[in-house]
C-alpha cells in the first residue's frame, strides 16, 4: 500500500498554518498529536444535534449520546482485542487509568512489606502512583534499572521477583529514551511467579498494534489525545478477573447498582469504575480517532514513523557534539538529544522562532535525568502526519541556531 502523505496531511486543516512567518512544524507528538477534522467535527456533531446525559436519560438525545457511548467501547475492545467489552474502563487519561490501577490493587492484594517492581524508565505518571500506595499499605518500591543505551536490564528481573513481590510496572515504550520494552516477556515471567502487570501504554497505542489476550497483560493504560483524538478521554484495559475483586475507584453516580443508609451495592462491569458524568462528546470524537487510525492501517504509521526515525537519527548525528538518549535497537519515532555548548531550552525557544515545535526539559522522567545526569533534553517525536523534509527544515533551522552560539 502506497502512504499517501499528502492526503494525511490534508486531515489536520492545523498543519497548514504558519508561524513567526514560517510554516508549522509540529515535532512533539509524543506530548499530544494534533486531531483530524473528523475529530473536531464528531465534537460538534454531538452537540448541535444529539447531546444528552448517557445512561440515565428517557429520551431520543440521551439514548442517541449512549448508543455512540457504549459503540466507542466495542471500538476500543476490538482495538485492542480485549477479550470481553467489560475490560474497557473510560477514564480522563491514562494518569488517572494508572492512578485507578494504583488505588483499588493495592487496596485489595498490596499489604504491608509487600513490593512493586517499577521501571528506572516509567513517566511519572507510573511512578508516583505506586510511591503513594506503597507509602499507604506499607509497602516497598523496587527499581528495574536500564543501562546506558536505554535497554532494561532484564537479567536482574528474575532477582528482583520475590515472594512478596505483587506487581510490576513499566511503559510499553519510553517517552524520552522511545525504547520498545519487551513487555511480553515481563509478562510472562511474572505471571510464572503470580504477579500482576500494570503497563503504561500511552506511548505505544498509536505506533504499535495492540492484543491485550496474546499479550496476556493484566492491566494496559493509554490516552486518546495522543491517539490523534481529544484530551480528558483515556482507556484502562483490565482482566476481568481482577476488575470483579478490585473495590470502586470513586464512588457516585452510574457505579452503583442500589444506594440506601444501610449500604450500597456496586454496578456492574465495567460501570463499577466509571462514577459520574464522563466526557461524553470527547469520547465520540476518541472513536471517530480510532476510526481514522484503521483507515489508514497502524501497520502503515509504524512503518513510515519507523523511516521517519531512521532518517531522523541520521541527520541529527551529522553535528558535532550532539548525544542521543536511547539507542535500543527496538524504538519508537521519538529522538532525544542534547548539544554541547547549547542549552536544551536556549534551542527549543530559538528553533520555535522558525516555526518548529518540539519538547524541552526533562519530560516527567526525573529518574532518566538522573541516570545520564543531566537536567533535562530536546525531544523531537513524530506522527502519521510528519515528513522527512520536516526533519530537514529541523537541520536547517538547526543551522541558524549554531551560528549564534
Amino acid at each position: 500500500m502506497t502512504y499517501d502523505i499528502e492526503k494525511i496531511r490534508s486531515n489536520f486543516p492545523i498543519l497548514n498554518q504558519e508561524v513567526y512567518n514560517k510554516p508549522l512544524v509540529y515535532l512533539d507528538t509524543a506530548a499530544s498529536a494534533q486531531k483530524p477534522i473528523q475529530v473536531l467535527l464528531k465534537q460538534e456533531q454531538l452537540h448541535n444535534e444529539y447531546y444528552g446525559n448517557i445512561h440515565r436519560g428517557a429520551h431520543f438525545m440521551a439514548d442517541k449520546a449512549t448508543l455512540e457511548y457504549e459503540q466507542v467501547r466495542d471500538q476500543v475492545a476490538a482495538f485492542v482485542n480485549a477479550k470481553s467489552r467489560k475490560e474497557i474502563i473510560f477514564t480522563k487519561g491514562a494518569t488517572e487509568s494508572i492512578n485507578l490501577v494504583a488505588s483499588s490493587f493495592s487496596e485489595k492484594f498490596i499489604n504491608e512489606g509487600d513490593e512493586i517492581i517499577v521501571s528506572e524508565m516509567e513517566h511519572h505518571s507510573n511512578i508516583v502512583p505506586w510511591q503513594m500506595a506503597a507509602g499507604k499499605r506499607g509497602a516497598k518500591v523496587v527499581k528495574l534499572p536500564f543501562n546506558d543505551l536505554g535497554i532494561l536490564e532484564m537479567e536482574k528481573l528474575p532477582g528482583l521477583i520475590t515472594s512478596k513481590t505483587k506487581l510490576i510496572a513499566v511503559n510499553h515504550v519510553s517517552n524520552v529514551l522511545g525504547t520498545i520494552n519487551p513487555i511480553a516477556d515481563i509478562i510472562e515471567l511474572a505471571h510464572k511467579n503470580n504477579v500482576a502487570v500494570m503497563v503504561d501504554g500511552a506511548q505505544a497505542a498509536p505506533h504499535i498494534s495492540l492484543d491485550m489476550q496474546k499479550l496476556d497483560v493484566d492491566f494496559y493504560a493509554f490516552s486518546g489525545h495522543k491517539l490523534y483524538g481529544p484530551n480528558g478521554v483515556g482507556v484502562l484495559y483490565g482482566r476481568e478477573k481482577w476488575l470483579e475483586e478490585m473495590p470502586p475507584y470513586q464512588g457516585g453516580g452510574q457505579m452503583i447498582s442500589e444506594v440506601s443508609f444501610d449500604g450500597t451495592t456496586f454496578n456492574e462491569l465495567p460501570y463499577k469504575f466509571e462514577a459520574g458524568t464522563p466526557n461524553i462528546s470527547n469520547l465520540a470524537a476518541f472513536g471517530a480517532a480510532l476510526k481514522f487510525i484503521n483507515e489508514i492501517g497502524i501497520e502503515n504509521i509504524a512503518r513510515h514513523e519507523h523511516e521517519l526515525l531512521v532518517y531522523g537519527t541520521s541527520r541529527l548525528k551529522e553535528i558535532d557534539g550532539l548525544k542521543i538518549y536511547g539507542e535500543a535497537p527496538q524504538k519508537s519515532g521519538v529522538l532525544s538529544f542534547n548539544i554541547d555548548g547549547i542549552h536544551f531550552y536556549d534551542l527549543g525557544m530559538m528553533i520555535d522562532k522558525m516555526g518548529i515545535a518540539i519538547r524541552t526539559g526533562h519530560h516527567c522522567a526525573d529518574p532518566i535525568m538522573q541516570h545520564f545526569n543531566m537536567q533535562g533534553c530536546a525531544r523531537i517525536s513524530f506522527g502519521m502526519y510528519n515528513t522527512k523534509e520536516e526533519i530537514d527544515a529541523f537541520m536547517d533551522a538547526f543551522d541558524k541556531v549554531k551560528v549564534m552560539f
